[in-house]
């Protein structure tokens, strides 16, 4: 068992996935917050696959969530006031860093292979090609205003999916998670 090393495959193999470095239930609220504009989880390997290997034209954003500040501060509310816009991706997926190992690795080992791992991140794809990058140093000087902003025009340059993602009534109501990775209990 364990990793399949065939050139061009990254896929964990084990029964036991690599086990979460945060407490699942203090991080909940921070995975919230994008599920609640339609996100979904990709836990494994294969869920990143089954996303990412699409070749169907489709555009997808993914973001990898993270405990720290520039996620809580300007990532997620970012992406999320970018999915508000008039075009947005047709998909979007996220995984949590320290929490889904495997898939996070699978991504960056495959799909995010020319940069270095960076957590937050937010990527953009069609076919399985990355079309952008924001890495976390590209966030963390950044307001969630200035994110939305980058994130909405390459929206507008790549996407052709109606927005937003959710109703005005509903953005509203989005609270924000805004704990700092020191204060999240290790698993």
């Amino acid at each position: 068992m364990g990793f399949n090393t065939q050139k061009g495959n990254t896929m964990n193999t084990n029964i036991n996935p690599k086990p979460p470095v945060y407490n699942p239930a203090d991080v909940q609220p921070m995975r919230d917050e994008l599920l609640s504009v339609g996100f979904e989880e990709v836990l494994t390997p294969q869920m990143v696959e089954e996303v990412l290997s699409q070749k169907d034209d489709r555009s997808v954003l993914v973001v990898i969530n993270s405990v720290c500040g520039c996620a809580a501060g300007s990532a997620r509310p970012g992406v999320i006031a970018a999915l508000q816009n008039k075009l947005i991706p047709d998909k979007f997926v996220t995984a949590f860093a320290g929490q889904e190992r495997d898939a996070i690795d699978h991504l960056r080992e495959k799909y995010l292979s020319a940069y270095p791992p960076s957590s937050p991140c937010i990527a953009l794809f069609k076919n399985g090609e990355l079309l952008f990058m924001m890495q976390r140093h590209n966030i963390e000087a950044r307001s969630a205003e200035e994110v939305a902003d980058i994130l909405k025009k390459i929206f507008d340059e790549n996407c052709t999916h109606a927005g937003p993602a959710v109703s005005e009534e509903t953005y509203k109501k989005i609270v924000y998670e805004k704990a700092c990775g020191s204060s999240i209990n290790l698993n």
